[in-house]
């Protein structure tokens, strides 16, 4: 198959029933929460054990002895004196289990990002060919998971292998060149900057095709490389245009990225690179392999236009939402317990600094460029929800932490502003579209947590896992339309209204 069809069944796929697919990049998304949860069982050892031993008592009975407020940065003897003078009562602090317990939960965070970026990718990968395949997407993926898992997770450290041994053998051969001489190690360095570029981009583009031979060919690594190497062999021509696109949509992205990150809106750019740009370029190189291994029966081009799809998605969207909160009042209350408890814990957690340490709105909102800001309010938000509700498939637990550390910290920064009549004002028009939404994402993702916890134990189906996934997006895609007004509100009436008044 060329690129141009390629390019014709990627667009199909992507428009025929979007939510048989796109909810595994949604999970994709949750990859940080679900792994940032090692490093918040760590610091919750932290504080206890900083209670317990009364190690914070003492550094807060000493704080409160001193001037917390920083002098001028523009003296630096001044505020080499105030960090002098600060430095013992922070001592308590300094401790040895601390240390350890901090240490560790980074390192579980980390062995949790990657074998839950392997999950995810497994899942991913299995949805696409499915898709290709026209059989459930939802269903293959959560199959995926399970049983190919370990295969990605061998293919990504075999690639990072790979990758740290050409850098090796690179460094070494340099190293050798110049041990004979000077000329001898320049025209070595040279020789390795070429060889070794050759050498990564062949890495590359055989692990690019892999993971979609993994699944195809139901393979393992050996054999997934195998079906690779044997793909850019007999298309080179296939591999090549896969590889042009792929770098011209990744350098598009960056470009993008930066020029809307200068005026704040990166967040926007990273929602459509997940969930637009990743199962497309999935999609773009599992047709080509696909094609090539005669495995797959892509869908034909979809009849109806963009804009019926769009009103319907946003009525199927809006059904879903109202449906699922009639349905589990408790697990809003439970989100609402969460994220309020952890609220008034952040605000009683930062008492010993109030008036020492303070956090304006007022000076937030210097420089405000509303449509950039309502861009990235939207994205940023949009984001947030969907991180915290597909992770709650980990069994729910990283879902409630998410409310709880934004509860946590939404209560220290409001305990800490200056003009607190001033924030309540600003988040009161589009707060109460925004908090219910983030609220709602939260029981969403316990609701996920129970769904998958049953069928881990085999009291619920795949299929009933898959539907739950299925309505997860559509609630997620209502969501996304109340967080973009609440993003136009605080972009442009939030920051403004109030003034005259205050």
């Amino acid at each position: 198959m060329d690129l141009s069809s390629a390019v014709t069944v990627t667009v199909s796929t992507l428009r025929r029933r979007p939510a048989d697919l796109i909810p595994f990049y949604f999970l994709g998304m949750a990859v940080p929460v679900i792994a940032r949860l090692g490093l918040f069982v760590a610091l919750a050892g932290v504080y206890l054990h900083f209670e317990v031993t009364g190690r914070l008592a003492d550094a807060r009975a000493a704080l409160a002895e001193l001037e917390l407020t920083p002098p001028d940065s523009q003296d630096p003897e001044a505020v080499q004196a105030w960090a002098e003078s600060v430095a013992p009562a922070l001592e308590p602090l300094a401790s040895p289990t601390a240390l350890l317990l901090i240490t560790a939960g980074t390192v579980a965070t980390i062995v949790l990002a990657v074998l839950a970026y392997a999950a995810v990718s497994a899942g991913q990968m299995s949805a696409v060919v499915a898709r290709l395949r026209s059989e459930r997407g939802l269903t293959a993926g959560i199959a995926g998971v399970r049983d190919r898992w370990l295969t990605f997770l061998g293919l990504y450290v075999a690639e990072v292998l790979l990758w740290i041994g050409v850098f090796l053998l690179g460094s070494a051969a340099v190293a050798v060149g110049f041990a004979v001489n000077p000329f001898v190690g320049a025209a070595a360095a040279l020789a390795v900057l070429l060889v070794g570029f050759v050498a990564l981009l062949v890495v590359r583009v055989l692990f690019a095709f892999a993971p979609s031979a993994v699944v195809v060919d139901d393979a393992n690594v050996v054999g997934s490389l195998s079906g690779a190497a044997g793909f850019v062999r007999s298309n080179p021509a296939d591999a090549a245009a896969y590889l042009v696109v792929a770098i011209g949509v990744l350098v598009a992205i960056s470009s993008v990225a930066s020029g809307l990150a200068f005026l704040g809106g990166g967040a926007i750019v990273a929602l459509v690179s997940a969930v637009v740009v990743a199962p497309a370029l999935d999609l773009l190189k599992t047709v080509l392999y696909g094609s090539h291994r005669g495995a797959v029966d892509p869908v034909g081009p979809t009849d109806a236009r963009l804009r019926d799809q769009f009103v319907g998605g946003v009525r199927r969207g809006w059904r879903e939402l109202l449906a699922f909160v009639r349905r589990t009042p408790g697990l809003h209350a439970l989100t609402v317990v969460v994220g309020v408890g952890f609220g008034a814990l952040g605000w009683l957690a930062v008492d010993p600094f109030v008036g020492a340490v303070t956090t304006s709105i007022e000076s937030r909102l210097v420089g405000h460029v509303a449509p950039a800001a309502a861009l990235n309010f939207f994205g940023n938000n949009w984001s947030v929800a969907i991180a915290t509700s597909l992770s709650g498939v980990a069994l729910g637990v990283p879902a409630l932490s998410s409310i709880a550390f934004n509860g946590l910290a939404l209560g220290a920064t409001a305990a800490l502003e200056e003009n607190m009549l001033a924030l309540l004002a600003f988040v009161a028009p589009h707060g109460i579209l925004e908090i219910p939404a983030l609220f709602v994402s939260g029981a969403l993702g316990v609701h996920l947590g129970i769904v998958s916890w049953r069928t881990l134990r085999g009291r619920s189906s795949r299929a009933a896992f898959a539907d739950a996934l299925e309505n997860a997006f559509w609630v997620l895609v209502s969501l996304g339309l109340l967080l973009a007004v609440a993003g136009l509100i605080e972009g442009f009436v939030s920051p403004y209204y109030w003034r005259p008044f205050l």
